[in-house]
């Protein structure tokens, strides 16, 4: 009765963090049709107004989205947001703006079936943007925001050109969706995908009677509930097919600046991180704050918006405020896991790119003793667990998603430790606090019974009170040994210290046959305090991710079998020497 209960608990809070903020303003427009609502601004501006508009798309379905505009409608420059889900989701950004939350195709009261943001969805958001320009309520100014679904609406049609859009600032979100939500390390995710397809479905199933009372056909309605849809995708494509490409970040024309934000713990985190890295790449002039999302904003802390209302300004507006000069990447860097960050205890970071230039990775090598040491043993070993399950706290990213039920979390994770469930690797004492900031990687020597098993691994920050908190995963699923080396990036010793696996075709394993594994962390950013340790866990996956039955894992130690893992240290900060030695 439990694990019911939390798959819903949880479902519920990631569609609270998913579906926007509840007091933003909804939209409308020059097609608009009658039923203006008004709302008073937050400010002491003038009262708010909502109309209705809709629009019809280049295959005839008809897409519905509100208009909110402070005063008299007038030419504005436009925030606009493309969101799955219902309602208000644009956070209010002022009366000098106006704007527009469109309901995606197959949601809300607009037509057709939503696809999880592939292609059509993603045509709809040029053609949109092409129709909102030319509208007398725009000045041919566009702001594009989003948060989750939202933001990867943006990131998935950035290949396309985008009519008037002058700048871009989006909360969390995917650059692969595949990668970075759905099949992290190859293995099935399914909680999100619950939780986006109850967020999707629900706003269709409360729009029925309203379907009905205009006479539109209501048949489309099943397939587009996102629940149905979004799950049957997920088991029907588990590698990363054309399905997955078509729903990835790909370069394109458009070269309007954007604020990329995450946190270390969100559920997407990976997502911005590699946005941040390949427009980049592009030439596009990106900004990158790690401020908190889904996973929340560290007390005492402003979150991103501020920084969006800043961005908005400067490239929508044209005011000098200095946010295109200040330091391209800022980070609210924890101090001893997740609940003493979002309690307050972070420090403030800047760096002129990511990974922070500076960044070296340093070696622990798990020994048989238990420990993580800075050198391997010099004769081979095997240790084995049981990997059948494990609980919710050993994936800190979905455990800080739905925070408020963390200390259950909390108390089912307590059967990881038991017995022949898991294996841990633990430092000694650190004589002095350390940085590490960045992508990580395990390199792990591993066989299983079965030709297809999970690798969990989980890096804590163990208190000198004996209280042990997550702060980074590694996930791998073992039919999926081999690394894209364009993508993997690596240290001067040739190690992936960034893998990034070959998820297009499987290649299982014999039963019992050891293999090399590069398991990719997404990026941690951590303090370990003076007097604290790490300690790595080998562990069997969270259940709610449809995890596969491993059995018995044997791990390889030492030797010819070098299992290690290489963290990021950021300039300044010296892990080895942290530990007494001199590595």
């Amino acid at each position: 009765m439990i694990k019911p209960l939390l798959l819903c608990v949880a479902a519920a809070v990631l569609l609270g963090g998913c579906g926007g903020d509840p007091d933003a303003a909804a939209a409308s427009g020059a097609a608009s049709s009658a039923g203006s609502a008004d709302r008073v601004d937050a400010s002491t501006g003038p009262a708010r107004k909502t109309d209705n508009l809709s629009f019809i798309t280049s295959d005839g379905i008809t897409l519905h989205a509100k208009l909110s505009y402070s005063g008299t409608l007038q030419a504005r420059p436009l925030i606009v947001e493309f969101s799955p889900y219902s309602g208000n989701g644009i956070p209010d950004f002022g009366a000098r703006y106006n704007h527009v939350f469109v309901h995606a195709r197959g949601s809300g009261e607009s037509g057709g079936s939503w696809s999880a943001v592939g292609p059509l969805d993603q045509r709809d958001v040029a053609e949109l943007l092409q129709w909102a320009c030319a509208q007398p309520w725009s000045n041919g100014h566009i702001g594009l925001y989003g948060f989750s679904a939202s933001a990867i609406a943006v990131y998935n049609s950035l290949h396309q050109p985008l009519a008037c859009v002058d700048a871009a600032a989006l909360m969390a979100g995917t650059h692969e969706l595949y990668r970075d939500l759905l099949y992290p390390g190859g293995m099935t995710n399914v909680l999100p995908a619950i939780a986006v397809g109850l967020g999707v479905g629900g706003p269709l199933l409360a729009s029925i009677p309203q379907r009905l009372a205009t006479g539109e056909n209501i048949s489309p309605l099943p397939p587009a509930i996102g629940m149905g849809g979004i799950l049957a995708n997920l088991l029907l494509h588990p590698t990363l097919d054309a399905y997955w490409q078509a729903r990835t970040q790909r370069p394109g024309p458009n070269r309007f600046p954007v604020l990329a934000d995450t946190g270390f713990y969100d559920v997407e985190s990976r997502g911005p991180f590699e946005s941040y890295r390949a427009l980049r790449a592009q030439g596009v002039p990106v900004h990158l704050r790690v401020f908190g999302a889904h996973d929340g904003f560290p007390a005492d802390t402003p979150g991103p918006f501020v920084e969006y209302q800043r961005w908005f300004d400067r490239f929508l507006l044209g005011e000098n405020n200095g946010i295109d000069q200040e330091p391209r990447v800022q980070m609210l860097i924890g101090i001893g896991g997740y609940q003493a960050q979002i309690n307050g205890a972070v420090k403030h970071y800047s760096a002129s790119d990511w990974p922070v230039p500076g960044t070296q990775w340093q070696t622990l090598f798990l020994n048989a003793d238990q420990r993580l040491t800075d050198h391997p043993a010099s004769t081979s070993d095997k240790q084995s667990y049981l990997a059948l399950t494990s609980g919710l706290a050993t994936d800190p990213y979905t455990t800080a998603t739905v925070a408020p039920i963390s200390p259950l979390a909390d108390l089912l994770s307590g059967v990881l430790t038991a017995g022949p469930q898991s294996l841990h690797y633990t430092s000694d004492a650190l004589q002095t606090a350390v940085d590490i900031v960045g992508p990580a990687s395990l390199i792990l020597h591993a066989a299983s019974l079965l030709p297809e098993a999970d690798f969990h691994a989980v890096l804590s920050d163990v208190w000198p009170d004996g209280s042990v908190h997550p702060v980074g995963a590694g996930r791998l699923r073992s039919s999926f040994p081999h690394l894209l080396t364009e993508r993997t990036l690596y240290n001067a010793r040739g190690e992936p210290i960034q893998p990034t696996a070959d998820f297009s075709a499987k290649d299982r394993a014999r039963p019992g046959q050891m293999r090399e594994y590069a398991i990719e962390f997404w990026p941690i950013g951590n303090r370990f305090e003076t007097g604290h340790r790490l300690r790595l866990s080998l562990v069997a996956a969270p259940s709610y991710d449809l995890t596969l039955p491993g059995g018995l894992i044997t791990v390889g130690l030492g030797g010819i079998t070098p299992s290690r893992l290489l963290l990021p240290v950021l300039p300044h900060n010296d892990l080895c020497a942290a530990l007494g030695s001199a590595c």
